[in-house]
């Protein structure tokens, strides 16, 4: 097959016509999704839409994002994921960084905080300032941002397709006739080919609880009886602290994003009597390694997936691809000679070629001549009992961003890191509260300047 062709056709069109493709309550099967892409198919060439447009979604979590998405491909157009929790401001300059000739919205849009939705409307709106797309990429993405503007990269057919033959050769991964239930955001990688294209191209449903609420998450998993879970630390976090139903099927917990912390590794493995499994990866790379199977205790990820090359360079994991991922020159060095640096400090088991994680390469600072790991400092914070995340950075002196509930007070805090920190780690300034801010993305933000607009913002 012409990879340079392949626009999701044959993940649209495989398998029975009667099989069960989603569901967020009752079942959509594949021959209903193959009708619902056709129709949208109709809308969009009437609104203009050809082979090579570039195609901007913003529209709520649900099902309907991926069948707008899949209609999109069919017509050989680019699609453009933005996330619909994006303030107006942020969206606008993403739209005059990338410039879409199509933006596709839904007056539901803003329903996020509402839950999944099966169904909702969407408006087609054509972009005098959009330009036709890279003719070689078929998907583009948005970096979390956590550290600044979001990186913009593209996805090529072949890349999704390598991806999808890494899942389809992982030991362990859910197949045809099982059900996965799957709280990963659709618009980022793990969601959206971990789980809706890997499940067209294996077979297996996708279930979406409405809201992501730990009852509703394991109720959905009881009368589905899945046999997988999939999610990030979050999640499997709240599913650790309330008692389950039975759940029979369930054989497998998969959790990405973020290193799993070991404390809810092993509240959730005590809990349901399986581990939670790592996958790692990057919206760059897609999949970089997994372990479904031995339940690798954090901060193990696993070895490396079929088809992924690695390396360490100078302690940091990089990743080979045959081309760079981004689009826009953001000015910072990340793709040279066929790698890619993922800014990701790691180790590699000699025996088993398992990866860990060890924080990001970029978390050092050095104070008064002496250097001070940073992630170091924030796993001393989490180990504190009223402490579930943290993060440390340096600015003019080392400051600390605390999530903590029940409250905890600095000095008690300080306190806490003197027993078991250098004094030159210490923190010198501490914000609490019951969470640290996150982006529109939902993940922990990490730039000093990013979280104090967060502060101002909320008034806290």
């Amino acid at each position: 097959m012409d990879t340079t062709d392949w626009w999701g056709a044959d993940l649209l069109n495989g398998g029975r016509a009667d099989a069960p493709w989603a569901r967020v309550g009752a079942p959509v099967t594949r021959g209903r999704l193959r009708e619902q892409v056709t129709e949208l198919g109709a809308q969009l060439a009437a609104e203009g839409v050809r082979r090579g447009a570039s195609v901007a979604l913003q529209l709520p979590p649900g099902l309907t994002v991926l069948r707008v998405m899949l209609a999109v491909w069919a017509h050989g157009a680019q699609v453009m994921l933005l996330d619909p929790r994006l303030k107006k401001a942020e969206t606008d300059a993403l739209l005059a960084r990338c410039a879409p000739q199509f933006l596709i919205t839904s007056p539901q849009a803003r329903q996020v905080a509402a839950g999944v939705l099966e169904e909702c409307e969407i408006t087609v709106t054509a972009r005098a300032s959009g330009r036709p797309a890279d003719a070689e990429v078929c998907l583009v993405q948005f970096s979390s941002g956590s550290t600044g503007v979001p990186k913009v990269i593209g996805r090529t057919p072949r890349s999704l397709l390598a991806e999808l033959d890494s899942y389809a050769a992982l030991a362990g991964m859910p197949g045809a006739g099982e059900r996965i239930v799957l709280l990963n955001s659709v618009l980022h990688t793990m969601g959206l080919i971990g789980g809706f294209l890997h499940g067209l191209n294996s077979g297996a449903e996708i279930v979406l609880p409405g809201r992501a609420q730990p009852n509703d998450i394991l109720r959905a998993a009881a009368d589905t009886r899945a046999e997988a879970v999939f999610g990030v630390p979050v999640h499997f976090d709240l599913l650790s602290r309330v008692a389950p139903p039975p759940l029979p099927a369930l054989r497998l917990a998969v959790s990405a994003g973020e290193v799993l912390p070991t404390e809810v590794y092993e509240r959730f493995a005590a809990t349901y009597g399986i581990p939670v499994s790592p996958v790692y990866g990057s919206t760059e790379t897609g999949i970089i390694a997994a372990d479904l199977v031995s339940g690798a205790r954090p901060p193990s990820v696993g070895t490396p997936v079929s088809g992924v090359r690695v390396r360490q360079a100078g302690g940091e994991l990089q990743v080979a691809l045959d081309r760079s991922p981004y689009l826009l020159d953001d000015g910072v060095d990340r793709y040279a000679d066929g790698w890619l640096r993922t800014f990701d400090r790691c180790g590699r088991d000699p025996v088993s070629g398992a990866l860990s994680i060890l924080g990001r390469a970029d978390s050092v600072a050095v104070v008064g001549g002496l250097k001070v790991d940073l992630v170091e400092v924030e796993a001393v914070l989490r180990a504190h009992p009223s402490v579930h995340e943290a993060v440390v950075l340096a600015g003019e002196v080392i400051e600390a961003h605390v999530g903590c509930e029940p409250p905890v007070d600095t000095g008690e805090l300080l306190r806490w890191c003197r027993e078991r920190l250098s004094d030159h780690k210490l923190p010198r300034r501490f914000y609490t509260g019951p969470a640290v801010p996150r982006n529109s993305n939902g993940k922990i933000i990490r730039s000093r300047e990013l979280l104090h607009a967060a502060y101002a913002t909320s008034g806290s």
